[in-house]
């Protein structure tokens, strides 16, 4: 295999969030916005929708970085068959976390790496489980109000004070729950010939 580690990296993404992911591995990289629609297709199921998403902002992002490694992400959060989508406000947000009190959500995070010059894209979906303490109104107030979380799916902000909102979490990168699956994204990496360490 040639090695491509001295390819570019793009984080198609303007996510504080996932772009404070990737520093974390210390590499050099771009970000850039894919202004991708994120509506789901009629009968799109949970992890379809994040899996093509993910690849649709990295070649979205393609078009205008050349032979480039892209790295898009998505996330589609669920509780039961339900899609609990970034709140944008307050009300969504308690709405949310009250559906959530005492229930186990789901996290669909999808990370998909493209090569712009070859076309070549590969994708994996990492699912992590979110168990919640049982909440009561004033609880997700002062949570609300101390965090406002309207940009984050299921209005919980584990990376900060919304840890206190769990009970218990279960999957194989608690990175993927605050977007960007970093084991997975380095795994993909290295598929495409680009050395972390």
């Amino acid at each position: 295999m040639i090695a491509d580690s001295n390819l570019p990296l793009v984080l198609a993404s303007t996510s504080p969030y996932r772009k404070s992911l990737l520093e974390r591995l210390g590499l050099e990289f771009k970000v850039a916005d894919p202004r991708v629609v994120e509506t789901p297709l009629p009968g799109e199921r949970p992890h379809e929708l994040a899996t093509r998403l993910a690849c649709a902002k990295a070649s979205a992002v393609a078009k205008t970085h050349p032979n480039s490694l892209i790295i898009g992400s998505d996330q589609v959060a669920i509780l039961g068959s339900q899609i609990l989508n970034k709140p944008g406000n307050h009300v969504n947000a308690l709405r949310q976390l009250q559906q959530l009190s005492g229930n186990t959500a789901q996290f669909l995070t999808a990370v998909c790496v493209y090569h712009s010059e070859t076309g070549k894209s590969l994708v994996r979906l990492v699912p992590f489980e979110v168990t919640f303490r049982h909440l009561n109104n004033a609880t997700i107030e002062r949570y609300l109000s101390r965090e406002k979380p309207y940009d984050c799916a299921a209005s919980a902000k584990a990376e900060a004070l919304g840890i206190a909102l769990i009970a218990r979490m279960n999957g194989e990168d608690p990175n993927a729950l605050i977007g960007l699956p970093l084991i997975a994204l380095i795994d993909l990496l290295q598929e495409h010939g680009f050395s972390v360490l």
